[in-house]
């Protein structure tokens, strides 16, 4: 099923509903070919709210796949799902084949996870934590882990907890990658990274799994990382996947005008594709999925004084998205003291 279809009948508005359709049916056609990751009608409720709303999604074989969606968006929990640690609701998860909450050992042994902070028993050295691991899989590359060790230039006899954040990433991706497995999952592995191994961390995972055509999920927050190395993306909003498109796709069919208005308007008239709008005095920003001639029409028709159409960045067009309208804005000016 369409997930944005999904959307509308979960109660989102039909606005939004349109706006998510438009940025998915407008990209290019999904290769055919074996799905890693299939969800239909996904669904997950924590007491009385509903926390993953119908989620129908499909990650391609080979592809580099970014989970994406606000605090509480239901990100973590379809994670959990698809990994078998939480059962759903309602629907169904297939990864690898299989249904994830009944995944055989042979299968789970081909998903690799690498979550946020990187949990490992830190009182082992780093070698002692690859002896505890590789009994768990029955496929293990040692060469592969070597790679990673002398790549990062890993002291084998530190114990763990006297390793900086970065190189216990580093670690985890050793780890992951020696089973080399099908499916890697990462939950916001770079948080607390600084910029350069971040950067280091991505490139490797990316050199390593992608050599076989293996396929990554990885959710994160920050969206430079995802813009680097993900092929394609899902914005999921209060548990429905909004989103679902090649990430050059979102990024470039969001615009932002900003115009300069005679006098402030009480809220701006409503329009087909304005995704938000935020008013500080007569200043107006209106922000439109796939801005076309009607939008030019609707922004001429507001008498500007000035305006600019302003290209979006993936972090911005994710900001401007899936916060909505903010509608007047105050002005935060700092009171000058008068003597």
């Amino acid at each position: 099923m369409d997930p944005v279809n999904e959307s509308a009948n979960a109660g989102t508005t039909d606005a939004a509903a349109e706006q998510g359709r438009a940025v998915q049916e407008a990209g290019p056609e999904r290769v055919s070919g074996q799905q890693p990751v299939v969800t239909d009608r996904l669904t997950k409720y924590y007491g009385g709210s509903r926390v993953v709303n119908g989620l129908n999604l499909t990650i391609e074989e080979g592809s580099v796949y970014a989970l994406l969606g606000r605090n509480g968006a239901g990100k973590s929990t379809t994670i959990k799902m698809l990994m078998g640690l939480v059962h759903p609701d309602f629907g169904s998860a297939t990864v690898l084949g299989e249904d994830a909450h009944n995944m055989t050992p042979e299968t789970r042994a081909q998903i690799s996870w690498v979550g946020e902070g990187h949990p490992l028993y830190r009182w082992m050295t780093i070698d002692g934590a690859i002896r505890f691991a590789k009994p768990f899989y029955p496929v293990w590359h040692d060469d592969l882990v070597e790679q990673v060790i002398e790549h990062f230039k890993l002291p084998r006899k530190r114990r763990l907890y006297r390793l900086s954040n970065g190189q216990r990433a580093q670690v985890s991706l050793a780890l992951a990658v020696a089973s080399d497995p099908k499916l890697l999952i990462l939950d916001d592995p770079t948080i607390g990274l600084d910029t350069v191994v971040r950067r280091d961390f991505l490139e490797s995972m990316i050199q390593i799994i992608q050599q076989e055509g293996r396929t990554i999920l990885f959710s994160s927050h920050i969206l430079s990382d995802v813009d680097r190395v993900a092929d394609h993306i899902g914005i999921m909003l209060d548990g429905v996947l909004r989103v679902d498109a090649p990430t050059e796709r979102f990024r470039d069919a969001l615009r932002k005008v900003v115009v300069e208005l005679p006098a402030p308007l009480p809220k701006p008239p409503d329009c087909p594709g304005l995704t938000s709008w935020a008013q500080t005095g007569n200043r107006l920003e209106l922000v439109f999925v796939d801005f076309n001639e009607i939008h030019q029409s609707y922004v001429d028709s507001l008498t500007p004084t000035t305006q600019d159409v302003l290209e979006l960045n993936l972090e911005d067009a994710f900001v401007e998205y899936t916060r909505g309208a903010r509608g007047i804005m105050p002005s935060f000016v700092r009171e000058v003291a008068h003597v």
